[in-house]
């Protein structure tokens, strides 16, 4: 299994994914060690001088004028954990809770949190042996970084929350010490500035989306996928998809997706069967302007990707501590704005790939518009085929589309006013993880209907089946691996649940590449 160094400054996007999806180990870089301990060696210097400093040898928020005493600087520590452990709602899930301990490490590993290393690796430790924190979901304004969700990270820390536990599906939650005692882990024990130093953070909002992110540019591509389908199944034109086209409107994302289709459709019978007799001029919006719709979103994720690349590798505590300078300053950096921007965002862009993915479906099951058998079944009225499954993707789209509300423009005062403009990232990012569910749900719909339309799409004008572009039939072929054509009724859920787990890996993809090479 791979291990990452945590230096602060090179985590990359795939990487935070692989230790939170597929529990990659992770360790302290040696620079990063040495980085961590100057920072230290000058808060221990000021707390023996008596010095200001926020945080440190004062309360926090509106209590920031209250001189704090030597003797209580370790408990103004343990009370600032506990008492911000004010968290609501379900747990995050345990993918969500790996990514924002492997990003808290990397924030601290930059160096400017005045922590102990040894605080740093009893976090390290927890990690890679998947001692997994329970943290409610609940409570982040996303400002004063996640707050809330970061205390009950530390809670567990310092032997005073819970961790969860699998057992056969399902999750239960332990005390903390227990845990750590069993793993022969000491609880930590937090002195001057590292409750502060672990708390100050935008690492939540920046889990969520930073997964999310990962997910959705492995689904623009399968999106891409499904409408190719679709359009065999529906008897498209590939005229929409001619590279002319998209020089002169040059958008990366459209050029794309363009190229995707065109490639995927390559060498169709099905094409060729109506290229110079079909009496349709144009095709619908959903068909014939899919680079411009999906390469829109692909575009949206380029500059997502590029906000948390830039956020996972930034020092977001307060105060930070330069040591070259010896000076601590205090500023915002835990201020969620930019992550709650791009998290609204991408919420935005994955929405957009679900909407016109329902409408290739409606195109699909509507025999009006596709002139193939209502609802994809040979024997309507005694069974109602594909009918519902279009019910389920106008659900999730109109769901989709509330969910679209931008977090990032509301604000609620905190902290007696002194926090008072908060980002409200927490919402927007649990939002976006939200639509994408959705999203590859809708997109497991339409790659069941394009299958089974393309069942009756390879018998047009003539009983000698015809086949779809080589791309197409390597998904044809993936997509029938886990969900058989439809001749009579029969529960959907299991194939939209099997075919949902497709959107979700690279299967579906690395089967296409095969036979057409590497798609963007």
């Amino acid at each position: 299994m791979k291990s990452y160094p945590l230096d602060g400054i090179s985590l990359s996007i795939p990487a935070v994914y692989d230790i939170a999806v597929h529990q990659a180990s992770v360790r302290l870089a040696p620079a990063a060690r040495r980085r961590i301990q100057a920072a230290r060696n000058l808060v221990e210097r000021w707390v023996r001088s008596g010095e200001t400093v926020y945080g440190v040898t004062t309360g926090f928020g509106e209590f920031s004028s209250v001189r704090i005493g030597p003797a209580d600087l370790e408990r103004l520590q343990e009370n600032l954990i506990v008492s911000h452990s004010a968290g609501a709602g379900d747990p995050l899930p345990a993918e969500v809770v790996r990514a924002m301990m492997a990003l808290r490490v990397n924030a601290l590993a930059a160096g400017y949190s005045g922590i102990r290393p040894e605080t740093v690796d009893l976090l390290v430790a927890m990690l890679n042996r998947n001692i997994v924190p329970y943290i409610p979901s609940q409570g982040s304004v996303g400002s004063s970084g996640d707050l809330v969700q970061l205390s009950h990270l530390v809670l567990a820390m310092i032997g005073k929350g819970r961790i969860m536990l699998q057992n056969k599906g399902a999750v239960k939650t332990v005390p903390a010490r227990s845990v750590l005692k069993r793993a022969r882990l000491a609880p930590a024990r937090l002195t001057a500035k590292e409750g502060l130093a672990l708390i100050n953070g935008t690492q939540m909002m920046t889990a969520f989306t930073a997964l999310a992110a990962h997910e959705t540019r492995r689904l623009v591509t399968i999106a891409d996928i499904a409408a190719a389908m679709s359009t065999e199944a529906l008897r498209g034109s590939d005229t929409p998809f001619d590279d002319r086209i998209h020089r002169v409107r040059p958008h990366p994302g459209q050029r794309l997706a363009a190229r995707n289709v065109r490639t995927l459709m390559r060498g169709s019978e099905i094409r060729e069967s109506h290229r110079h007799d079909d009496p349709r001029v144009q095709d619908a919006y959903s068909i014939r302007c899919v680079p411009q719709v999906h390469g829109a979103s692909r575009d949206a994720l380029v500059y997502v990707e590029r906000v948390i690349s830039t956020e996972i590798n930034s020092a977001t505590d307060n105060p930070l501590i330069f040591p070259g300078q010896g000076v601590h300053l205090e500023g915002g950096n835990f201020h969620g704005q930019p992550v709650a921007l791009a998290a609204d965002f991408l919420a935005i862009a994955l929405a957009e790939l679900a909407n016109i993915s329902e409408r290739r479906i409606e195109r699909l099951v509507n025999g009006s518009l596709s002139g193939l058998p209502k609802f994809l079944t040979p024997n309507g009225g005694l069974h109602s085929g594909l009918m519902i499954a279009q019910y389920t993707a106008a659900s999730l789209v109109s769901e989709n589309k509330v969910l679209c509300h931008p977090g990032s423009v509301d604000s609620i005062p905190t902290s007696a006013n002194q926090e008072d403009h908060n980002s409200m990232g927490s919402i927007s990012a649990q939002k976006a993880w939200r639509v994408l569910r959705n999203t590859q749900t809708v997109l497991a719909i339409e790659l069941l209907c394009a299958a089974q339309g393309l069942d009756f799409a390879r018998i047009y004008k003539g009983s000698t089946p015809l086949k779809a572009g080589a791309g197409v039939e390597a998904a044809y072929r993936t997509v029938r691996s886990v969900a058989r054509p439809i001749v009579r009724d029969r529960v959907l859920h299991d194939d939209i649940e099997r075919l949902q787990v497709l959107t979700r890996s690279d299967k579906l993809i690395t089967a296409v590449e095969r036979v057409t090479g590497i798609l963007q």
